[in-house]
């Protein structure tokens, strides 16, 4: 109850920060699922491909690649692809990276959201204290001399209760942030590096 009696006593503004700060965890969720299926699948294809590729079995490589939805697949794809025609180390790699550039708005999409959410969750409840300030000095203008302190007292309590708020909302959206920026840079980096191996191995004239 001292939950719900916090919440409702927090005026108008508590609504939109708890809108925002469900809407934060919402793509924190979903970035971080898509983050941990993605790092699984990658692991996985690479595990699949390896031997394929120190074979230099290109076509059956391409073939495993061809049908699979991931980032890394869709890498090695424009490689294959431009290895089909091309075993210039330049031109392939070029390729590479332009599945890359392709792949990277979808791995880092909406996480930054996330640090603006937050900031908004914040400085929302900064201006909901100032309004509940100005409304509560408004109000004991005109009561008695003996009642102002106490009726003071009580509505910056109320009026605090936003700022409260939106560092409770604001704080777990920054900690999910930099977790998930940490993860998808981990993934960028294993991405980039499978890709150098790929490279490696397939044009490896030893």
């Amino acid at each position: 109850m001292e939950v719900v009696t916090f919440f409702q006593t927090g005026g108008s503004f508590m609504y939109p920060i708890l809108i925002i700060f469900a809407l934060g965890m919402a793509i924190a969720l979903e970035r971080f699922f898509y983050l941990l299926v993605t790092q699984r699948k990658t692991e996985k294809i690479w595990g699949q491909l390896l031997p394929m590729l120190k074979a230099k079995d290109i076509d059956r490589a391409f073939t495993e690649t061809e049908g699979v939805n991931t980032p890394l697949a869709h890498i090695f794809n424009y490689g294959f692809a431009r290895l089909a025609s091309s075993s210039d180390r330049v031109k392939v790699e070029a390729a590479m990276e332009e599945g890359l550039m392709e792949t990277l708005p979808e791995v880092e999409q909406r996480t930054h959201y996330l640090a603006t959410l937050a900031n908004i969750a914040t400085l929302l409840g900064l201006l909901g204290t100032i309004i509940g300030l100005i409304q509560a000095f408004t109000a004991v203008a005109g009561a008695d001399p003996a009642d102002k302190a106490d009726l003071l007292s009580a509505s910056i309590s109320v009026a605090m209760n936003t700022t409260a708020f939106g560092l409770i909302a604001a704080i777990p959206m920054l900690l999910m942030h930099s977790y998930l920026q940490s993860k998808t840079s981990r993934l960028v980096d294993n991405l980039e590096m499978a890709a150098v191996k790929c490279l490696n191995l397939v044009l490896d004239d030893d």
